[in-house]
């Protein structure tokens, strides 16, 4: 009997073993690294009672609470996420305090459907609106140990604190070269709110929607969480300088840098013989900017000799402008260049775009760079591939142009003239 005991205690305690060894595992079994973030950020202040979604029949924070519930069952396999509350637990008048009322609710990872709809669940419509200091939370929560990294921000109000400005904290953000998106949802339609959300969406590059019932809400945030898994590019970040002796050297591929209002920046590539270099540029007008604007990338030789120049104006209806140039370093076929050095080719990047005096100069803008080297065409069809736009070329062609009309035109005046006096 007392060996029957001790068996029977014996594989007990070697199942429990077991079972604490397989555990752990099961656990840690999730997405990689490197797989896509997201963290939801849900607005829980007082006026998430406001019962105006679907027609009026339900209050703003059981349709968020559904729709939570919904995306949280739909979250597909390969993403990591993670929900932050903002305004959820202090309800007094004291602003210190409730500007800092924003806690991670979910942490970001591989979803217990279970215990996240049971999180969820416990909300109630509470305190303040602290929308800046919750984004900086969330990027924090989100990490830097690889994959896409994307913030989606539920609010039915603007930010109710104004230290820190969610568009500066937005700005700030995309500075830092993380590749964050922050992608905003409106559940009210006031002015302040649609202009506030649309400022914190665009400085991030992520959209901004007005949604006003429970399933068009669902709808939405499950999309931007599958929008996540799209495989990017992620740019690189770089620092331009005001010189090309100085400038940071640029392979292909994306890269990305700030610069301040009517700031030149300066980069270099280095083009083989046979190659041609394809960049554009792109500076996105992430705040309040004066009307009529443009952007001006030229290459250059080391020399300070322009090889060839692109520029594109705006005049604000969009809050992107972008040009590009191409640039051959000879042909692929012509024996003279092969065997030589690359040569290098400054990029200077500048823009005219101006403010009012009460808008924040730093950061600066966020540009955009893609490189590309491919090889040159043996026989270009594109007149700007062997120098078209280059100067003394274009020159020759309109004067050709302008003597070959001159003579006919002169020619067909004379006949004219004959034929009337013969007539």
């Amino acid at each position: 009997m007392i060996i029957r005991k001790r068996l029977a205690a014996g594989a007990c305690a070697l199942l429990a073993a077991l079972a604490g060894g397989i555990a752990p595992a099961n656990a840690a079994d999730g997405p990689p690294k490197d797989s896509p973030k997201v963290e939801l950020v849900l607005d829980v202040s007082g006026s998430m009672r406001a019962q105006d979604v679907d027609g009026g029949t339900r209050t703003r924070m059981a349709a968020a609470q559904q729709a939570f519930n919904e995306v949280i069952d739909a979250v597909p396999e390969g993403v990591r996420l993670g929900i932050r509350t903002l305004g959820a637990d202090y309800g007094g008048d004291n602003k210190e305090l409730g500007c800092r009322d924003s806690k991670q609710l979910y942490p970001v990872g591989r979803v217990d459907r279970t215990e996240a709809k049971t999180r969820v669940a416990t909300l109630r419509p509470t305190g303040w609106t602290p929308i800046g200091y919750a984004l900086r939370g969330a990027d924090q929560d989100l990490g830097t140990d690889g994959g896409t990294r994307r913030i989606v921000l539920i609010t039915d109000g603007e930010d109710s604190c104004g230290q820190p400005d969610p568009c500066d904290v937005a700005r700030e953000l995309a500075a830092k070269g993380t590749h964050l998106t922050i992608d905003t949802l409106g559940l009210a339609q006031d002015d302040k709110t649609r202009e506030q959300l649309s400022c914190i969406a665009e400085a991030t590059g992520g959209t901004y929607s007005t949604v006003r019932h429970t399933k068009e809400l669902s709808g939405r945030i499950k999309q931007l969480v599958r929008r996540s898994e799209t495989p990017v590019e992620t740019p690189k970040p770089v620092q331009g300088t005001d010189s090309c002796a100085k400038a940071p050297e640029l392979g292909a591929g994306l890269w990305t840098d700030r610069e301040t209002f009517s700031e030149h920046r300066w980069y270099r590539v280095k083009v083989k013989p046979g190659q041609e270099l394809r960049t554009s540029v792109s500076i996105g007008a992430d705040r309040a900017v004066d009307r009529d604007y443009g952007v001006l990338v030229r290459a250059v030789s080391e020399g300070g000799q322009e090889l060839v120049r692109g520029a594109e104006a705006g005049s604000g209806r969009t809050d992107v402008v972008s040009s590009g140039l191409r640039y051959a370093n000879g042909q692929s076929g012509d024996e003279d260049e092969k065997g030589k050095e690359p040569r290098t080719v400054c990029l200077e990047v500048s823009s005219s775009f101006s403010a009012p005096a009460n808008v924040k100069r730093d950061p600066g803008l966020p540009v955009e760079l893609a490189v590309d080297l491919a090889d040159a065409p043996d026989d270009p069809s594109d007149l700007a591939a062997f120098g078209l736009g280059r100067g003394w070329v274009l020159l020759g062609v309109l004067a050709l142009t302008g003597l070959i009309t001159g003579l006919v035109w002169g020619w067909v005046s004379r006949w004219r003239v004959t034929v009337w006096r013969a007539n």
